[in-house]
């Protein structure tokens, strides 16, 4: 018989170093002919943080996206960017980006303030030109820059960011370990196959809050990927160790989820802006994968009434604690 059921699991996660200083850094140089280089120790590893700094530095700047040109992870010449880990890239290195960016941009305001004898409160960069309270005017930001470099300014800036953390008192436990924190849902649909113990799962909701959605299709690909990762993790991945060797070090005993494992994902970006995020961003990657073992197990519960409480929830796992209840 197969039987289906629902289950939720809720997570909050801090990003970032827990009570210990990570801080990141990045130069921008933007140069006469509209183009920006843009030098981060941030390492790029599938996630996509290249694309999402540049796209921070060019929304600061004023420019198109396809006008940044990135440097990273460049131990020779590029700048600290601290650890790919803790889904705290886009909240730290972005926010170094942003500040550096920021601070060359400032020579570029000045220099739009002598020409356009208007006061800088009233200017802003977007679309490759000046605006003038919010109206666009002839002068583009390229010439701009130009004009800078005829005179011999270099519109150059650099910026790091650390968040705001303090250490964790060894007694009590208390402090602020994280600048910002990530929370999510996800529920879940299962069948169970109570003949077999196979487990299928058939649906997943997940909603994330992000802070700010910079990239929201590139947020919709951690959400999916980090689900089927917390699939793989509930129903699947097991590693079986004998006196301290590895029994099973290869893909075919192994298990990992594959295409034909992944159920409907549907993703939920919530935008909560988080103040001290670079335009309200915060991280997404590891809080994709959190809950939805826990969404699994509850909705294994649910579809047939016990409890299975070690990972992975195995076929096997399924039927003798089935054959226990059973004989209660």
């Amino acid at each position: 018989m197969k039987k289906r059921g629902v289950g939720i699991g809720c997570m909050w996660y801090g990003i970032g170093n827990t009570g210990l200083p990570n801080p990141a850094s990045a130069f921008v140089e933007w140069l006469d002919d509209g183009s920006v280089n843009l030098m981060v120790g941030c390492a790029d590893i599938g996630q996509g943080s290249d694309t999402v700094l540049a796209q921070i530095v060019a929304e600061e700047l004023g420019v198109s996206f396809d006008q940044i040109v990135v440097t990273s992870a460049d131990t020779m010449i590029t700048p600290e960017g601290g650890a790919t880990s803790a889904s705290r890239q886009t909240y730290i290195s972005g926010n170094a980006a942003r500040l550096a960016a920021a601070e060359a941009k400032k020579v570029a305001l000045a220099e739009a303030v002598e020409k356009l004898s208007v006061p800088a409160e009233q200017l802003s960069f977007a679309d490759g030109y000046v605006y003038v309270s919010g109206c666009k005017s002839d002068l583009a930001l390229k010439d701009l820059i130009a004009c800078c470099r005829a005179k011999g300014k270099l519109t150059l800036g650099h910026g790091w960011f650390n968040p705001d953390t303090t250490g964790l008192d060894p007694e009590t436990g208390y402090g602020s370990p994280f600048g910002t924190y990530a929370f999510a849902t996800q529920i879940v649909e299962v069948e169970v196959d109570t003949a077999t113990g196979k487990i299928e799962v058939l649906k997943v909701v997940a909603a994330h809050d992000v802070g700010r959605a910079v990239n929201p299709d590139m947020v919709v690909g951690q959400i999916e990927g980090g689900t089927v990762m917390g699939l793989g993790y509930a129903t699947l991945e097991e590693l079986e160790i004998n006196q301290g060797k590895i029994k099973n070090p290869n893909l075919d005993t192994y298990l990992l989820a594959t295409s034909l494992d992944v159920p409907e994902i549907v993703s939920v970006i919530v935008e909560d802006q988080e103040p001290t995020g670079p335009f309200g961003a915060k991280g997404v990657g590891e809080p994709a994968l959190i809950p939805t073992a826990a969404a699994i197990a509850n909705a294994v519960y649910d579809a047939i009434g016990v409890r299975i409480y070690s990972l992975p929830i195995t076929p096997e796992k399924v039927l003798a604690a089935l054959d226990e209840k059973y004989e209660q």
